[in-house]
This record gives C-alpha cells, sequence and structure tokens, in this order.
C-alpha cells in the first residue's frame, strides 16, 4: 500500500508529507504538475534541500522548462520511483494537488496521455487561421462533455481534447471514464487536507504570494523567459510566470500581476477542491488552520492505523 497526501495549493501537504516520511521511514513522490521543471522554483513553491529535511524527493526538476510533458509520462515515470522505494522497504508518500497526474498514476491514462505533434501542430495552425471558435464548435460535436467542461477561450484544453480525439478515435472524457474504471495500478490511501474556514485558505494563498515575491519570483520569471530554447506552453501556464511574462511584455504592471496572482491560485485551489469532491476514495483530514501540522498528523497517523498501512 502507498499513502497519498492530496489537497488544494498552500493547504499544507508538503509540510505534512515531509513529517510522515520522517515518523515512517518515507520518501516523498512529487504529484505536481509544474514543479517537474528545473528552473521554476519559487513560483511553484517547491520544498527547498533545508524544508525536506534529508528525506528523498522524486519527480521534482525532471524536465527543462522548453520540454513538452504529459500526465501519462508522468505516471510512468512517478510508477518507476515508487517501485524503487517500495523494494527498498519504504513508504511512498505522494504529494501533490495535480488530480489528472494522480488518476494517470493509479490508473493510466490510455493512450490519451500520447502526444502527436503533427497533429498538434495542424489544429493550432487552425486555430489562428480559423479563430479558437472553429475549434470549439468542433470539440463540442466529437466530445460535447469535455467542451462543456472547458473554456471557450481555453486554447491548450481546446487542442489536447481535440488532438486525443483525432490520435486515439475516443472522446477525451471517454479516456477519463476508462481510467475510472480500470482497477488501481497500487493499492493507495488517499488523504486530503480540508479547511473548514476556507477563507483561512485563501488567506494562506495570499501569505504565499507576498513570501514569493520576497524571495524573487519575478527575477525567476525572468530567467525563465531568458532561457533558450524558450519555455513551452505549458510550462508558461504557470501561475506566477505567465502574469510576469505579461509584465515583461510591457502590457501590466508588477501590481496589477500579483493581485491577478492570488486571485488565479485562488480559483486554482477551488478547481483543486472541486476535483477531489469527486473521488470516493478520499478520506479527509479537517484543519481550521490552527496548530494545522500537529493537528494533520495525528489525524493521518490514526487512519493509517486503521487501514493497517503502519502499525
Amino acid at each position: 500500500m502507498i499513502l497519498c497526501i492530496l489537497g488544494p495549493t498552500a493547504s499544507g501537504k508538503t509540510d505534512l508529507s515531509i513529517q510522515l516520511a520522517l515518523h515512517f521511514n518515507g520518501e516523498v513522490v512529487s504529484c505536481d504538475s509544474m514543479q517537474i521543471y528545473r528552473g521554476m522554483d519559487i513560483g511553484t513553491a517547491k520544498p527547498t534541500i533545508n524544508e525536506r529535511k534529508g528525506i528523498p524527493h522524486h519527480m521534482i526538476d525532471v524536465v527543462e522548462p522548453y520540454e513538452p510533458y504529459s500526465a501519462a509520462q508522468y505516471g510512468m515515470q512517478a510508477a518507476i520511483c515508487i517501485d524503487k522505494i517500495l523494494k527498498k522497504g519504504k513508504l511512498p508518500i505522494i504529494c501533490g494537488g495535480t488530480g489528472l497526474y494522480l488518476n494517470a498514476l493509479l490508473y493510466g491514462m490510455h493512450k490519451a496521455g500520447e502526444c502527436v505533434y503533427d497533429v498538434r501542430e495542424e489544429l493550432t495552425e487552425r486555430a489562428e487561421r480559423e479563430g479558437l471558435s472553429s475549434l470549439y464548435a468542433e470539440l463540442s460535436k466529437v466530445d460535447p462533455v469535455s467542451a462543456s467542461h472547458i473554456n471557450q477561450n481555453d486554447k491548450r484544453r481546446i487542442i489536447r481534447a481535440l488532438e486525443v480525439y483525432r490520435v486515439t478515435g475516443i472522446s477525451l472524457s471517454q479516456h477519463h471514464e476508462f481510467s475510472k474504471s480500470s482497477s488501481p495500478k497500487y493499492d493507495a490511501l488517499q488523504l486530503c487536507i480540508h479547511f473548514t474556514n476556507r477563507t483561512v485558505l485563501y488567506d494562506r494563498i495570499d501569505q504565499r504570494v507576498d513570501i514569493m515575491m520576497a524571495a524573487g519570483l519575478f527575477d525567476e520569471v525572468r530567467s525563465v523567459l531568458e532561457h533558450q530554447p524558450p519555455p513551452c506552453y505549458t510550462a508558461m501556464q504557470a501561475i506566477g510566470y505567465k502574469e510576469f511574462a505579461a509584465v515583461l511584455r510591457g502590457e501590466t504592471t508588477v501590481e496589477k500581476a500579483v493581485v491577478q496572482i492570488k486571485q488565479s491560485t485562488r480559483r486554482l485551489a477551488k478547481r483543486q477542491i472541486t476535483w477531489f469532491r469527486k473521488s470516493d476514495n478520499i478520506r479527509w483530514l479537517e484543519t481550521s488552520g490552527a496548530n494545522q501540522v500537529p493537528s494533520l498528523l495525528d489525524q493521518a497517523i490514526t487512519i493509517m492505523k486503521q487501514a493497517e498501512l503502519v502499525k
């Protein structure tokens, strides 16, 4: 059995997973779609070497920002890490908030994770030539379920959904259903942090953005953008990076960008909460924000013992 520590951004997953790893001889496997990129440290809230307290962390700094990366790739590489941890007799602790990556790890993504660049390039050119509305209309016909969950202006996700249909002949929503119905690769105890007062979580998000700014987030974004070759589209969708990229293009100010980063991060947290609430396999760790780590640690250990994950 493996342990998954889940939750929205800024909820304290990292601290809890490290404490559990210290208690139960574990190693942490990140489940974050942006921490895989090297050089994107501050904005993705990667734990520093000191913060890791000697606990090995996997699936961090996997690729360069200019390299495309998929959930399917994550699922395969994370599984290799988990199997190595298990062979050492240690506890794998999956820590993160990217639900799609977690599904890819536990259930697989079938062929939906494969990328065919000529198809993507053709769809991208069509979007520029005909307008994104044309692609969205096509998606609404072939995969109305996915279309209903994708914003009409979300170019990346519209193209991705059409790409999956073109390559596999099966809609992205069907792939997701197949993944849900598949038997999980691992017996996983999934624990998710839940704030009883969401305002407390939003305050934590605002405070963390301020800390990121003080740590040099703006300079980090500048460094990533000056990299050769330039970062790929997916990497530049990371919150904090796309907003400051607009600043560097002269489209907005630093002050306005910081406000937008906080708003976007709160929206991300809300989407993550909605994703995890749909799962029937998750056990909830309640927190008011006060005395958080000790309280969450006690709850997690109690559940782990009940599940006979640890003695």
